[in-house]
This record gives C-alpha cells, structure tokens and sequence, in this order.
C-alpha cells in the first residue's frame, strides 16, 4: 500500500481521464498489481486514490503495449525490473552520501593532524602520531 504524501491524488474517474483509460482498466491493472493506489481508510471498499506517479505508470504500461506490442505479462516482468533498478538506484545513492560523509570526516580528521604536526614540528614522535587524541594514521611502510 503506498504511503499518502503531499501532492495531488485523484479518485478513479479523474485518474482515468488523465490516463485516457477506462476505470475497469485501471482496476484490472491493480488486480495484476501493476499500480498500486492508495486507499481513503482501511477498509478494501475504501476508495482509491491515484497518485501523478500511478498516472505516468499507466501511461508507461500504455505505451509498452501500443508502441512495442508488449503483452501483460511481459509488462509485468519490465515494471518489477524497472522497479528493483530504481530501488537499486536509490540505494546506491544512500550509500554514495554515507561514504562522501565518511570521506569528509576522514579529510578533517586527517587535516587536523597536519596542522597540529605543523604547529608542533620538533615534538613529533611516533606515540603522538599515534596518540588518540591524533586518530591512528595508516600504516605507510
């Protein structure tokens, strides 16, 4: 069941329109699990609600149907693989900005480093290179 966030949601009638399909189309696709509307409330006879993203779904289902003669089932298999490549997606982008986040702090910790050594030349032995107020410096030899 998708989330409700903000922006706009039509009923069936309005989302058909926009998508220039029957309502029992769309109905059919959810059944095959194709879209995925929201509902208003718990109950299944709650009505659905479209979202602008289920519209360009159907759109897109259309399309592979009129334009490449794809059938359902073929539709089926192109909108899961779609689906796990935008997962995917956003999962290397998760990771992307914890290891940019991690390569920030090791900048600084590492530029703190060099500036203490800078202010402190004649003081530098090997336990203040590795003391823990210095982080541990990677082993160079």
């Amino acid at each position: 069941m998708p989330e409700m966030r903000n922006g706009a949601w039509y009923i069936i009638s309005i989302a058909a329109q926009k998508a220039d399909v029957h309502e029992q189309t769309l109905r059919h696709y959810e059944r095959l699990g194709l879209i995925t509307p929201a509902r208003k409330g718990e109950s299944p006879h709650s009505p659905r609600l479209y979202s602008d993203r289920d519209i360009d779904r159907v759109l897109h289902i259309r399309s592979l149907m009129r334009d490449l003669g794809v059938n359902l089932a073929g539709v089926e298999a192109i909108l899961r693989m779609k689906d796990r490549m935008e997962q995917m997606q956003d999962e290397m982008a998760r990771e992307m900005e914890a290891l940019q986040a991690q390569h920030a702090n090791e900048m600084r910790r590492l530029k703190e480093i060099i500036e203490r050594l800078q202010r402190s030349p004649g003081s530098i032995t090997p336990d203040t290179i590795h003391s823990p107020e210095a982080g541990s410096l990677p082993d160079l030899s």
